[in-house]
């Protein structure tokens, strides 16, 4: 299947896809490690079955370093031990806030406890707005048909340059 659409040939697509990118920079500049922004947008983008997305986390993330175990693992997290506490929370979070339409609570109080245990506050807005950012891009791609398989690391990095 072709793209549908492609969002930033369009000039309004192209404004408002600025305006996206400049609040994902800024998620970028937090005091979140890397790899965990990496983690929590390949998870929500699992769930959400955006190829693109899924394709783009995980070669951000083995480029950065992060060995193939715990990029395969993600998928499983809650099955897995090479994740920390800390990461372990966020992808709660991720899948919770992700899964919202699913559950009748949202985000769970014990998730959120887990949260405020790992996080200061601004590390928490980081996080907040990250998840809401990964549902509203894998949206975004999966609704124009953007296939994953031809991302190219640090394809984001200098886009927010």
């Amino acid at each position: 299947m072709e793209p549908r659409f492609d969002l930033n040939a369009n000039p309004l697509g192209a404004e408002i896809g600025k305006r996206f990118a400049n609040t994902s920079a800024s998620i970028m500049r937090s005091p979140l490690p890397k790899s965990l922004i990496e983690l929590v947008e390949l998870r929500a983008s699992q769930i959400n079955g955006c190829g693109y997305c899924v394709d783009a986390h995980a070669k951000e993330l083995a480029a950065g370093g992060e060995p193939a175990v715990r990029i395969n693992l993600v998928a499983a997290w809650r099955e897995a031990t090479v994740f920390t506490e800390a990461e372990q929370a966020a992808l709660a979070l991720a899948e919770e806030g992700t899964r919202m339409a699913d559950a009748d609570h949202g985000v769970s109080d014990d998730t959120w406890a887990l949260v405020r245990e790992h996080f200061d506050d601004d590390q928490i807005a980081a996080l907040v707005y990250l998840v809401a950012m990964i549902n509203a891009a894998n949206r975004l791609l999966v609704i124009t048909r953007t296939k994953g398989g031809s991302y190219q690391p640090g394809t984001f990095a200098a886009a927010a340059n």
